[in-house]
This record gives C-alpha cells, sequence and structure tokens, in this order.
C-alpha cells in the first residue's frame, strides 16, 4: 500500500476546503441539488452583466447548456471587476529568456487590453463572432491579444508557437480565421527564433479567409512585410484610446478554440463556453491552488495549451492573482532558473509537468537546496502521470516535504481540473489524481456502465456535465459526438468518455493508467504504457523511457521499450557498459513490479525522446519507428527533430 502523505496544516490560512469532511459535505450537497449548487458558485463568482433564464439545458444532449441566457464579459470578469480594490496589484509578471522583466498591473492590462481591442475593432475590422488566431511566443502581448478578443467578443484561437507552417494553415483554414496575431519571433536558450515566416508560408495558399497580419516585434529579427496586409502592432496600438466598453455575451458565446491532434489527423476545434469555463477556470484556482490575495502564482506551461489558457491567463486573473509568463525553458541557462525565479518573485504555487520535473531532477538534483524556496506552499503536476521517483523528488527536494502535492487529471476538454488532490484536506498517495473535486462525477466503469471493482482497470468517464466542458468540435458536431460520447454509456445514456484508463483503490483514490489507445494487447493481456513506464523508471541508471507496441507474431503486440540513460559517475561506467545486462536487470525489475506478462522484447537504449516543445513525448512517432516504419508525423514541433534520426540509425544497427 502506498504511504499516505496528510496535507501540512501549517501552510494553509482559512483554505475554502479545510478537511475531507467539509469535501464530503460539499459533494453530498452537489449530489443533492446538483444544478442548485452549480447556481449558488455561478451567481457568487460571476459579475454577470444580464441574469441567466435556465441553469442547464439538456434537451439537446450531448450539447449542454449552462446559464443560457445570461449575459457577462470574460475580459470584465478577469480585470474590470478588480480594479475598484486591485487597480495597482501586479497582474502579470513577465521575464524572458534573457532575463528581461515587465510588470503589468490590473490598472495597466486593463489600459492594454482595452486599446488592443480598439485596435481590433477599428484597424482589422474585428467584430463579435470573428474568430482570430494568435500564433505567439510567451510574452505579454500574447495574453493582451487572448483578453482584447473576450473584450470585444471576438473568438480566439491560440496556435502554439512551435508549430509548423502546415499545421497553422490547417487550424486557420478550419477556423475560418480574420486575423492573425503574431510576433517576428522571440529567444530560446539565449538565440533569437523566428515566427513571421512561419505565418508567411502558411499564408501562401488556402488562407484566403485572413484579411490581415498583426506583429509584434520581439526580437528586431528582419522580416518580410506584406503591403496591405502585414502591421505593426505596437505603431498602430499606440494611437487608440484606453477605453473601450467590455461586449456583453451570452454565457454560451464562444470564448475559443484550441485544436489538438485528432487520431484521423485533422486537428479537433475545442470549442469552449464564456460563463462556464471562467467560473470553474476561478474555482478551481482557489480549490485546487489555495490561491490568496498576496499570492503569486507559476505556471510554467506554454498560452499554446489548455493549461496555459486556464492556468497562466484566465484562472489567475478570473481570481484576481498575481501569475508569471516565462518565456525561456526552465534549463536555461542552468538547471537552477525555475528556483532563482521562485526565489526572486516569492512565488506560492509552482505548476508544471512531470516531463519538466523529471529533466530538472536528471540535470540538477542538487539545485533546489541553493535557493530559498519558503514561499512555496502547493506544488503541482499536469499533462500526465507522475512517476514515484519524481514525485519523491519534487516533494522532499523542492517542497522541503512541507508543500502538499496537487496532482491534477484534466484535459483540453473539460477546461479545467476534474481529479485532483486539494492541498488543505486530501491525505496524498505519490502518483495518485486521488479524488474528483465536489460538482464533478468521475466515475471508473466499463463501456456498458457497470463500476469497476476496486484494483481493476476501467474508463475513466465523466457522468454528469458540467458548466466548463467542450460545447462541440468547431463545425463538425457528429465528430463531437463519436469522438465523446459514442463509446460508454451508463444507464442507457452516452457519457463522456475521457480516452482515459483508471483504477480506484479500496479507499476510492482513482490513479490514471495511461490512454486506452496506448494500451499494448499482449497475449490478450492489456498493458498500459504507464504502467510498464514505471516500472522501468525504477531502475537506477533510468532516466526516461517511453513504451509502445511491436507487432508480435506469436502474442500479437509486443513491449518495445526506448530508455534514456542517466548520467553515471566513473567508477560505474562499466557496471552500465554491457547492454544485455542492463536489458536483463530492467526486464528483472518489470517482473517483479508487474510480472512476466509485461516483458520488453525489445529494448534500445537512446540519447532521448522526441518530444514537443510543451514536453510531450510523440508515440506515434516512436510506434512508426519500432514497426520500420517511415515517419509521416511533422517533426517540426519537436524540441529537437535531429532525435529522430539519431534513434533511426541506432534501431538500423
Amino acid at each position: 500500500m502506498s504511504k499516505i502523505y496528510h496535507p501540512q496544516k501549517k501552510m494553509f490560512k482559512e483554505p475554502l476546503i479545510k478537511n475531507m469532511c467539509e469535501y464530503t459535505e460539499l459533494v453530498e450537497k452537489f449530489e443533492e441539488d446538483y444544478e442548485g449548487t452549480w447556481a449558488c458558485f455561478a451567481d457568487e463568482k460571476i459579475d454577470w452583466f444580464k441574469p441567466y433564464d435556465k441553469i442547464l439545458d439538456e434537451s439537446d444532449a450531448p450539447f449542454y447548456k449552462w446559464f443560457d441566457g445570461g449575459e457577462l464579459n470574460v475580459a470584465h470578469q478577469c480585470i474590470d471587476r478588480h480594479l475598484e480594490t486591485k487597480k495597482n496589484k501586479a497582474a502579470i509578471i513577465f521575464e524572458g529568456d534573457n532575463g528581461d522583466q515587465r510588470i503589468l498591473t490590473y490598472r495597466e492590462l486593463y489600459y492594454e487590453v482595452n486599446k488592443t481591442a480598439n485596435m481590433f475593432k477599428n484597424k482589422f475590422g474585428v467584430k463579435k463572432g470573428d474568430r482570430v488566431v494568435i500564433y505567439m511566443p510567451m510574452i505579454p502581448e500574447a495574453a493582451v491579444a487572448m483578453l482584447a478578443c473576450a473584450r470585444i467578443g471576438a473568438i480566439h484561437s491560440i496556435v502554439f508557437g512551435g508549430f509548423s507552417a502546415d499545421a497553422l494553415r490547417d487550424r486557420i483554414i478550419d477556423a475560418e480565421a480574420k486575423l492573425v496575431v503574431t510576433a517576428d519571433g522571440a529567444y530560446r536558450k539565449g538565440k533569437p527564433y523566428m515566427l513571421k515566416p512561419v505565418v508567411d508560408k502558411a499564408l501562401e495558399e488556402g488562407c484566403e479567409c485572413v484579411e490581415k497580419v498583426c506583429i509584434v516585434e520581439r526580437n528586431g529579427e528582419d522580416i518580410e512585410w506584406v503591403a496591405g496586409r502585414d502591421y505593426s502592432f505596437e505603431e498602430l496600438v499606440k494611437n487608440e484610446s484606453s477605453k473601450c466598453d467590455a461586449e456583453p455575451v451570452d454565457s454560451e458565446h464562444p470564448l475559443f478554440l484550441l485544436y489538438t491532434s485528432g487520431s484521423t489527423g485533422k486537428p479537433k476545434g475545442v470549442q469552449h463556453s464564456s460563463a462556464g469555463y471562467i467560473l470553474w477556470a476561478q474555482m478551481t484556482m482557489e480549490w485546487t491552488f489555495d490561491i490568496k490575495d498576496n499570492d503569486t502564482f507559476w505556471c510554467t506551461a506554454d498560452i499554446g495549451w489548455i493549461t496555459g489558457h486556464t492556468y497562466i491567463i484566465y484562472g489567475p486573473l478570473a481570481a484576481g492573482a498575481t501569475t508569471v509568463m516565462f518565456e525561456g525553458v526552465p534549463t536555461f541557462p542552468d538547471a537552477g532558473r525555475c528556483w532563482k525565479m521562485v526565489e526572486e518573485y516569492r512565488i506560492n504555487q509552482f505548476y508544471t509537468a512531470p516531463t519538466a520535473i523529471r529533466l530538472l531532477h536528471k540535470t540538477g538534483a542538487d539545485e533546489p537546496a541553493k535557493y530559498d524556496l519558503s514561499s512555496l506552499r502547493i506544488l503541482g503536476t499536469v499533462g500526465e502521470p507522475i512517476d514515484p521517483e519524481a514525485w519523491s523528488w519534487y516533494y522532499n527536494e523542492v517542497g522541503s516535504g512541507q508543500c502538499s502535492i496537487v496532482d491534477t487529471w484534466w484535459q483540453t476538454e473539460t477546461g479545467g481540473h476534474m481529479i485532483t488532490p486539494l492541498p488543505a484536506a486530501t491525505p496524498i498517495k505519490p502518483a495518485c489524481a486521488t479524488f474528483p473535486l465536489p460538482g464533478i462525477k468521475a466515475e471508473v466503469i466499463e463501456a456498458d456502465g457497470t463500476p469497476t471493482e476496486a484494483g481493476e482497470k476501467g474508463y475513466l468517464c465523466i457522468t454528469k456535465p458540467w458548466p466548463s466542458m467542450i460545447r462541440t468540435i468547431w463545425g463538425d458536431k457528429e465528430r463531437f459526438k463519436k469522438s465523446y460520447f459514442g463509446d460508454c454509456k451508463k444507464d442507457g445514456k452516452p457519457v463522456y468518455f475521457s480516452g482515459d484508463g483508471a483504477m480506484k483503490d479500496e479507499e476510492g483514490y482513482i490513479t490514471i493508467t495511461g490512454r486506452t489507445d496506448d494500451v499494448i494487447n499482449v497475449s490478450g493481456h492489456r498493458m498500459g504504457t504507464a504502467e510498464v513506464e514505471a516500472a522501468v523508471k525504477n531502475h537506477d541508471h533510468v532516466a526516461e523511457v517511453a513504451v509502445v507496441g511491436k507487432p508480435h507474431d506469436i502474442k500479437g503486440e509486443g513491449i518495445f521499450a526506448y530508455v534514456v540513460l542517466k548520467s553515471v559517475p566513473v567508477e560505474e561506467k562499466d557496471v552500465v557498459a554491457d547492454e544485455m545486462e542492463l536489458i536483463k536487470e530492467i526486464n528483472g525489475v518489470i517482473k517483479n513490479e508487474i510480472g512476466a506478462i509485461a516483458l520488453c522484447d525489445d529494448i534500445a537504449f537512446v540519447p532521448g525522446l522526441p518530444k514537443t516543445r510543451s514536453g510531450k513525448i510523440m508515440r506515434r512517432i516512436l510506434r512508426s519507428l519500432a514497426k520500420g516504419e517511415e515517419v509521416k508525423q511533422d517533426t517540426s514541433t519537436l524540441e529537437d527533430p535531429s532525435i529522430v534520426g539519431k534513434i533511426k540509425e541506432i534501431l538500423d544497427a
């Protein structure tokens, strides 16, 4: 049984949910009056321009509507309503890759957003309902552009700044964007990189919908300016008024589209509403991160992903917090960069991905001890299950055994956290998502809705609609129903299937076992890749691992592991020199951890894994390499595109 870590009560002052009794009471309140309890929170948190007529409309399920008929404005919710009491408080603290800094107070942010909103309307003709694609680095103007769209009722679609021209083009065309907002480029690891040339290439064909391109001049590199199409952000915005009334929009008015990779190859435009999304963004900031008035919050994600939307911009600002935007990478100029920033800005909540935690552990295990991290109260993880070794280092070395770790499970489609510990209340089991938040009916079931037994794997489903849920896939309602409501049922009705597998233990704790499409069927036995990876990581010399399935003549599928080894001291090099011996040792660990059924048929020792710049491992590439197939996936979005060729050379040899 996993060791249970109880919250450090001295780290919290008047948390909203103080203990498990209060958690249970709130869960029961939702069960007794589901819609009424949501309405209470909506009335308390949202500054409504017009009251809603109906709490939840299920008449056209699964196209649910929340707080229908109500009117609000998300930019007003994030900025205007704070001006009376927080106008001189830092809203955004920006630190560039090279260490340059900028602070925007709530009043300054208000002026900048208003001027940008006026520019969008007056210079580019953007109006309510128009789509604006934002292809930007992690700079304050990106946040300003998002909020300016919200202020005038335009729908923004942020495309991660590492995507290729083809990927950008696909998203522009699908959204039928009228305006593209970009930058000349930015800085990464001390060197400039370019974005505007990618936009130019994307717009070469098929993007007739785009009328103008607005360019922020960040790194000062030479770019091509297309007359009549390209305009300088700085030159236009400086002449605009800092007064712009917030446009009232309906609760269900789309706030943004965010494209995720689809299994068919065509990106899916996840559509989020205004009221339900911003309500849950604020509530989860308060519940999961115990955000207080004087806190400084840092989420290390990029705004090109849902984590950046909800927990860099919308959630922190709706809660009236100070949020940190960071342009750089965590290991530049050295592995102490993150901890130096925590010390300098007295950061209270630090939220990052397990990939980053493992990288920081691998490259600078002793770095946290060099800095004063006493301001930290809560550590968070997001994006993938965290392995016990990384969890332990994070808890003991970064948090000094004092901070609660909130291991959050959620998705682009959910809008905000769904399953997570509550920092002042939930006893934590390492690498376990723990319990659903109040109001979220997350269940581990079979496809027919039958609950799984304790310790048995099942499908992770949300069996009741919730305010921040995806509303549809932009322009493709049938794909929406098929993608999310076509696999599992409860009481005969389709329910939201997350695509993830999970299991509950005897105490009701939920552990995410990985994507169900990342399941390997070995001799009729389903093996979750996350489970095998967790076992491999327990070998002393393994730094990172990615497991995929490979066709097997007898078993149907075999297990193929790509292993990145740690740097080892000179005196230990002879120990790891024999790869065959290492393979035996790793399989020995797997046999002990899981059983002989999970032994790896192939183990390749590689210098790194193909990851996007956000840290996501591209398993489809690894599956193609394992099968000896040509890699057809776009590798331009990888942190190191050359790694694919290096792995192929190793496998060919």
